[in-house]
């Protein structure tokens, strides 16, 4: 492929996003739905920490991942996806936690069932087609651009966070004392770098992306596709197993697909453009949990440190 038709195609696959964004955003402003939130993470994530990541990663040289059946791993790959959307996120989850009663046996069983789900079923399907899971495991750790893409949207991430969320007031009110926060806050980014930063991103970017840039022959394309069966993903959990007061949640199916696809996606893409530019699964889990740390850790204060708000 010529390097001007690589660009048509980039362009054409950006403005694919820009029309399907635009479209999700029109449904939810003319339904007078959150389309506030959408706005911002388009903004935030889509467009500025992309370019920062962009920007940060500009000498990296990732060795490339090497796909030996892309067609038949990526139908594969997509089969599982729907059946994991409707199976495990749509009812699955609600049913695993019915089953269980709250407190740290549940969550452990959770995070069992979720590595198996997102890490440990889609590598075997992998390797029955044939296809090499190792290189997705890849650390990255050595390359450039690792460690100021790690620091430098870490502590963005973690800035942003913390201003735009109430985390910081609800930890205040569990009122731990810093024996505990020396702990507690470590131990909880391990354990969503697992629950959520492993578990997605070797589904969705490692796994998922891969195989569509393999087909697509276009690593933009893969990208913005990877992001929006990231967002559509999340769609039969919010529809079904919400709860009104829930962000993103309605009984409205579009009004919830186009929340997806306007708030989740732009996080998606961001995360997509730092693997595609440096394939490396340690930096993406890392960057994933630095994103979930601060609104997980009041409800880790309270399953493992038996913390309760003080009135």
């Amino acid at each position: 492929m010529g390097a001007g038709t690589g660009r048509s195609r980039a362009i054409g696959y950006l403005a694919l996003y820009a029309l399907l964004w635009g479209a999700a955003f029109a449904y939810l402003f003319f339904k007078q739905a959150d389309w506030s939130f959408p706005l911002v993470s388009l903004g935030v994530f889509g467009v500025a920490l992309s370019g920062v990541a962009w920007a940060l990663t500009r000498r990296s040289d990732p060795p490339p991942v090497r796909v030996r059946r892309p067609k038949v791993e990526l139908a594969a790959v997509l089969i599982f996806m729907v059946v994991y959307a409707l199976g495990f996120l749509g009812v699955g989850m609600q049913m695993l936690k019915a089953a269980l009663p709250e407190g740290q046996t549940r969550e452990l069983v959770i995070l069992a069932v979720k590595l198996a789900v997102h890490v440990a079923i889609p590598a075997l399907i992998l390797l029955a087609l044939g296809g090499r899971v190792a290189p997705l495991f890849s650390s990255g750790l050595h390359r450039k651009g690792f460690w100021p893409t790690l620091i430098v949207m870490g502590v963005i991430f973690l800035a942003l966070l913390s201003v735009v969320s109430p985390s910081l007031q609800q930890i205040a009110d569990l009122q731990p004392g810093l024996q505990v926060l020396a702990w507690a806050a470590p131990a909880a980014f391990v354990w969503i770098a697992l629950e959520a930063g492993l578990a997605e991103e070797f589904l969705f970017r490692a796994v998922l992306q891969t195989r569509l840039a393999a087909v697509l022959r276009s690593e933009t394309g893969a990208v913005i596709l990877g992001a929006l069966v990231f967002a559509l993903a999340h769609v039969p959990g919010l529809y079904l197993r919400g709860a009104p007061g829930e962000q993103g949640h309605s009984t409205d199916l579009f009004e919830v697909i186009a929340y997806t696809i306007g708030a989740l996606s732009p996080v998606a893409l961001m995360l997509g453009v730092i693997w595609a530019r440096t394939r490396s699964l340690l930096l993406v889990v890392l960057l994933h949990a630095a994103i979930d740390v601060l609104p997980i850790l009041p409800e880790f204060l309270t399953t493992w440190a038996g913390l309760t708000p003080v009135s």
